[in-house]
């Protein structure tokens, strides 16, 4: 498995991919998308440890967006069984998964924990267990600066777990090794991976304004609010569509040991 170094532009390519791909096969991989976040929502329901669980089957989850990716590339059509393609590849592979979504979760709530020692928990509770967002919460310093820590530190976890799934799935990479591998990757391309985030930002805004104006000229402000929501899913589930492309052309099989070859 060899290392690809790829120019900053590539990340538009990414993004572009990502949106054709999903146009290609938009009632596929939007219905995907929804069951990939009803999973996680219904794993949060589980007793005491649902915000734990639904953590730890994210890098799993995340595997069968990419997997259905890949089928789409392919012209076919993914079907909802792809999401649980982590748990069907064998003993071996499966339970490395599950080690990985462990970790990912142990990162997260680690994380989580730190944001805690600034303001008392209020932030971290919020996001994990759900509660009521008042004006007066958000305003406080103390929850601010722990958003923020937590910010922070989510941005390496994500870059140690962003390509740590496909590696462990498609290249059976042991999961401390992809995590290796992954932050390695991601640090190399760092230009097209600051395109890439750029790119979709860009899209989100643009999304957003042209979806105010369609409502300022029909003459219903109000129309924009409701509308977003339905959008902007629709921009996420693209995303995670693109996420597949910047795997694909981070890393590549080879036959014969090259330079910059990861083993």
């Amino acid at each position: 498995m060899k290392l690809n170094i790829v120019p900053a532009r590539t990340g538009l390519t990414w993004v572009k991919l990502g949106i054709t791909t999903f146009i290609k096969q938009p009632l596929a991989m939007s219905g995907l998308f929804f069951m990939f976040m009803a999973m996680l929502s219904v794993a949060t329901l589980v007793p005491f440890i649902g915000a734990a669980l639904a953590l730890a089957l994210l890098p799993a989850a995340t595997l069968g967006l990419m997997a259905a990716t890949q089928e789409a590339t392919k012209g076919k059509f993914p079907m909802p069984s792809i999401l649980i393609s982590a748990f069907r590849a064998g003993q071996q592979r499966m339970q490395a998964m599950m080690v990985l979504g462990a970790l990912y979760a142990a990162g997260f709530l680690a994380l989580m924990g730190i944001s805690a020692l600034v303001d008392g928990g209020q932030f971290a509770r919020l996001y994990l267990v759900g509660g009521k967002i008042t004006e007066e919460l958000v305003l406080q310093d103390s929850f601010q600066m722990a958003m923020w820590v937590a910010m922070a530190l989510y941005l390496p976890l994500s870059l140690l777990f962003w390509h740590a799934p496909a590696l462990v799935h498609w290249h059976g990479v042991s999961p401390v090794k992809s995590l290796f591998f992954s932050f390695i990757a991601c640090y190399k391309n760092f230009g097209a991976f600051t395109v890439f985030g750029l790119a979709w930002a860009g899209v989100f805004v643009l999304a957003a304004i042209v979806v105010s104006l369609i409502a300022t000229l029909l003459g219903n402000p109000m129309l924009a609010t409701v509308a977003m929501f339905p959008v902007a899913l629709v921009i996420v589930a693209m995303f995670f569509t693109s996420i597949y492309f910047t795997f694909r052309d981070s890393f590549s099989e080879t036959d014969e040991p090259a330079p910059g070859e990861l083993s």
